[in-house]
């Protein structure tokens, strides 16, 4: 055990301006026996002891001082400061009294410091010259004094070495915070375009140094193009007629020079340096074609030194041209004939054909189309497809219609056509040729004419009467090649009944002739006058026979007698309906 009083505090306590302190009093009294009082103070600037706290067993009592209202005491007796500033950097005390003990005290030193931000600021420009001024940086508001310095892609510069020069401004302010400034220059080179500076202050805090690192900065240095890059930039390999063509000019200086475009033409270089963006190095083609091939040009002009620099580059637009079609024979086409289509047209590159339908069916690869026997129908356009297929995209179509001539063919009539007498009817007759006929009818009514797609027809509205019933009605389709006529059969819808319930009353005799048979045979079958068997027939016709006898020639295969008449009851009913073919004519 202490056979003294011991008391113990850390020799400083630092903390950050605005932070708290904590200072603690640590003490011993031998026999655990208990303090008497506890005195806690700071040394003003005078070196006098200022009384901040006294405690004793009955209670605490805070002396009025000007830290009275940022104090504060622990349970155990630790003395905290609150809202620190850089005044409060002083000796704290603490004494301890403990009767016959004795009494001690120690003291602690706060230590108060403050990190201050540090940015580092590129100077704007920087020529290749004598030693440029690069950055600078500044650090404020920062405790205690700091040192500052200044790095190169990591690595310290020096100042007097390698022309660099650093000066450097310590000011103190009135709050007592320190702010440190400086400004390096440095020569440079084209390659330190990439080069990245950053500044580092030093300064010290609990016990050791620190530091605080600027955030690095790129130094925009001035300098000539030495090489220019012109380049086609296009949205295939290969560029085609109607493709946006780009051309990029690139220097590599700084700033960037004024570029101007020219173009080669048989009596010089044309200026382009007018389009839009071209003083910028690039220059926009829209929609090229055969005439946009040729060599262009980008100029560079450094307006510091007045410098130029020059590059060519060859455009090279694809095409198609001059697709053409060729029929033959060449003169009038008439129905039935053979036609063939050829198809042509010129291009740098190896081409392709395809003839294609109006609805863009593909027919035939090659530019040969072979048609035969045309007809009216035939009377449509074709497409001749022309493909690069070295170059994708790269294609043209050419149509040519066919015009098909011939006298008229009627492909339509309303006949037969079944009336009756008074009765407001339409006759229609259709027809198709080229050149475009016309229609006539031998009988008169009213007429309305119109096309359906490739064909001509005609509607005849008139009233049935007796001679039209019987001669009919004549449709008569011309043109300038020729002459087509058919006739329409008009049948009476009263003498078609009539022929009609001749025929019914025929099948129902017939029906009824064979009942009556198939029931004689039956009845006789059952008396036993005809045998069962199947070994052919028996003849019952013989002279001796009774009159009062029905005879009856019987085959042995009931079936087969029994289709027969059916059959025959069949012919008679086809005879019956031939008879009516032959007076009325033929239905639909």
């Amino acid at each position: 055990a202490a056979s003294k009083l011991e008391i113990s505090m850390p020799p400083v306590v630092e903390v950050e301006i605005g932070g708290t302190a904590r200072i603690e009093c640590n003490f011993n009294i031998p026999e655990n026996a208990s303090y008497t009082y506890i005195d806690w103070f700071y040394v003003d600037h005078s070196n006098q002891q200022v009384r901040l706290y006294h405690v004793t067993a009955s209670g605490v009592l805070e002396d009025d001082t000007d830290l009275k209202k940022r104090l504060s005491l622990g349970e155990d007796k630790a003395l905290s400061l609150s809202a620190v500033t850089l005044q409060d950097a002083r000796t704290f005390m603490c004494q301890v009294g403990a009767g016959s003990y004795g009494r001690g005290e120690s003291s602690t030193k706060l230590s108060v410091y403050r990190a201050g931000g540090i940015p580092a600021n590129p100077n704007l420009c920087s020529r290749l010259s004598l030693p440029p001024q690069i950055a600078t940086c500044m650090s404020k508001n920062i405790f205690p004094s700091p040192n500052l310095t200044w790095h190169k892609n990591g690595e310290q510069l020096h100042a007097d070495e390698n022309d660099v020069t650093i000066t450097s401004t310590l000011t103190r302010e009135s709050s007592g915070l320190y702010t440190v400034s400086s400004v390096l220059y440095a020569p440079v080179t084209r390659e330190d375009r990439h080069s990245r500076y950053h500044c580092t202050v030093h300064y010290w805090q609990r016990g050791e140094t620190r530091t605080l690192e600027s955030r690095g900065v790129k130094v925009n240095i001035y300098y000539p193009a030495e090489h220019l890059k012109l380049q086609v930039v296009s949205s295939s390999a290969l560029v085609k007629e109607g493709d946006n063509v780009t051309l990029v000019c690139e220097a590599d200086g700084n700033p960037p020079p004024v570029f101007s475009f020219f173009k080669k033409n048989l009596d010089g270089w044309q200026d382009l340096s007018s389009l839009p963006d071209a003083d910028r190095g690039v220059l926009n083609l829209y929609d090229v074609n055969k005439s946009s091939n040729g060599t262009y040009r980008c100029q560079s002009l450094d307006l510091d030194d007045m410098s130029q620099i020059e590059e060519d580059v060859d455009l090279v637009v694809n095409y198609i041209e001059g697709v053409r079609v060729k029929t033959e024979p060449s003169s009038t086409l008439l129905e039935g004939q053979n036609v063939t289509l050829s198809c042509d047209a010129y291009s740098p590159v190896g081409l392709t054909y395809q003839w294609r339908d109006e609805k863009g069916k593909m027919l035939v690869e090659g530019n040969l189309l072979v048609l035969k026997n045309v007809t009216f129908e035939n009377s449509n356009t074709f497409s001749c497809k022309v493909m690069a297929p070295s170059v994708p995209g790269l294609e043209q179509s050419k149509k040519v219609s066919l015009a098909v001539k011939g006298k008229p063919r009627i492909v339509a009539i309303s006949s037969p056509l079944y009336v009756r007498q008074n009765e407001l009817i339409n006759l229609t007759c259709k027809a198709i040729a080229f050149p475009q006929p016309t229609v006539q009818w031998n009988i008169n009514g009213t007429a309305h004419q119109y096309m359906d797609n490739q064909h001509v027809a005609s509607n005849l509205t008139v009233r049935v009467n007796h001679d039209l019933l019987q001669a009919g009605a004549m449709c008569r389709v011309s043109n300038e090649l020729g002459v087509s006529e058919k006739h329409i059969q008009l049948l009476d819808r009263k003498s078609t009944a009539e022929s009609q319930g001749v025929i019914i009353v025929a099948i129902i005799v017939a029906i009824l002739v064979v009942a009556v048979l198939g029931a004689v045979i039956y009845f006789l079958h059952k008396k036993g006058k005809i045998p069962c068997g199947r070994a052919g027939k028996q003849d019952i016709t013989k002279p001796e026979a009774r009159k009062d006898k029905i005879v009856v020639e019987v085959k042995s295969d009931k079936l087969s007698e029994e289709a027969g008449l059916l059959q025959g009851a069949n012919g008679e009913k086809r005879a019956a309906a031939d008879q009516v073919g032959q007076s009325d004519g033929h239905r639909p």
